[in-house]
């Protein structure tokens, strides 16, 4: 909640401005909604997050005000009490205010908990949902999150574990014919493996980590459970893990990964013959 005291001494407008969260997707601008990608144009002030890309933030129109408040496992940037008062201080001057948040800002993406600290100063808001970054990274990995043959449900999950404070049903993410999606959980892939395993996981099971996925920077890395703190070492963030049966469709599938490297081909024999 913000420091009302703060926040109510600050000089507002006559009119109240309006803060609209928007989900970026997961880095693709071409995934951007036609409704987000107006709405970015039209903002006063736009606050934004690491996982937003360098594609989309070049998209941002020079009339408006820009400020990051990017977090990453273990540096937030701007504490997110601070970036509450930031949605609030903009909106109380007049100002329509975008949230930009990578992915959907309603999964993983701490939306709910910054339009709560609006209503203690009746500040209209507005949601405009995002390709998650399951659906999409998965999708440009050539990996069916659910599929006949393999996964008849699929569960996204935080990878911000904390010991003491495990909450997480490892019985039923262990479970066959699944498809478990885990962000945020490079940091976490021992805990990851280590629960699974225990709940009755064959160390066998297929897996995969997006690393940088829908972006021309996308690697996927593959290997089996087991492996998993091995690989996990070898991504960079942001980067996705998905855990099932799924994922070895991927080698056949991989449609993006097999067009950037016609393209890269492409380019390689136009220069070699000029």
């Amino acid at each position: 909640m913000p420091h009302q005291d703060t926040l109510y001494s600050l000089p507002t407008s006559t009119t109240i401005g309006k803060v609209i969260l928007v989900g970026a997707g997961p880095g693709d601008p071409d995934l951007l909604t036609v409704k987000a990608m107006r709405l970015i144009q039209q903002a006063d002030v736009i606050i934004y997050d690491r996982l937003v890309s360098d594609e989309i933030i070049a998209l941002f129109p020079p009339h408006s005000q820009s400020i990051f408040v990017g977090k990453e496992a273990g540096n937030h940037c701007v504490p997110q009490q601070q970036i509450n008062e930031l949605l609030v201080k903009h909106a109380l001057t007049g100002k329509q205010v975008i949230r930009l948040k990578g992915g959907d800002p309603f999964i993983f993406g701490r939306g709910g908990e910054e339009l709560e600290a609006l209503l203690p100063f009746n500040i209209p808001f507005e949601v405009v949902p995002g390709i998650t970054a399951a659906s999409g990274c998965a999708a440009y990995a050539g990996i069916p999150l659910t599929h006949r043959d393999h996964a008849q449900s699929v569960q996204f999950i935080t990878g911000h574990l904390k010991q003491d404070q495990d909450q997480i049903d490892w019985l039923s993410l262990a479970r066959a014919k699944h498809t478990l999606v885990f962000y945020m959980g490079l940091n976490q892939s021992n805990v990851i493996r280590h629960k699974l395993s225990a709940y009755g996981m064959s160390l066998a099971t297929p897996i995969a980590i997006i690393e940088r996925g829908t972006t021309a920077q996308q690697r996927v890395l593959t290997g089996e459970l087991a492996q998993i703190e091995t690989l996990a070492k070898q991504a960079i963030s942001p980067a996705l893990i998905i855990i099932g049966s799924v994922t070895q469709l991927s080698q056949q599938l991989n449609w993006f990964q097999q067009q950037t490297d016609s393209i890269t081909h492409s380019n390689h024999s136009q220069q070699l013959c000029g």
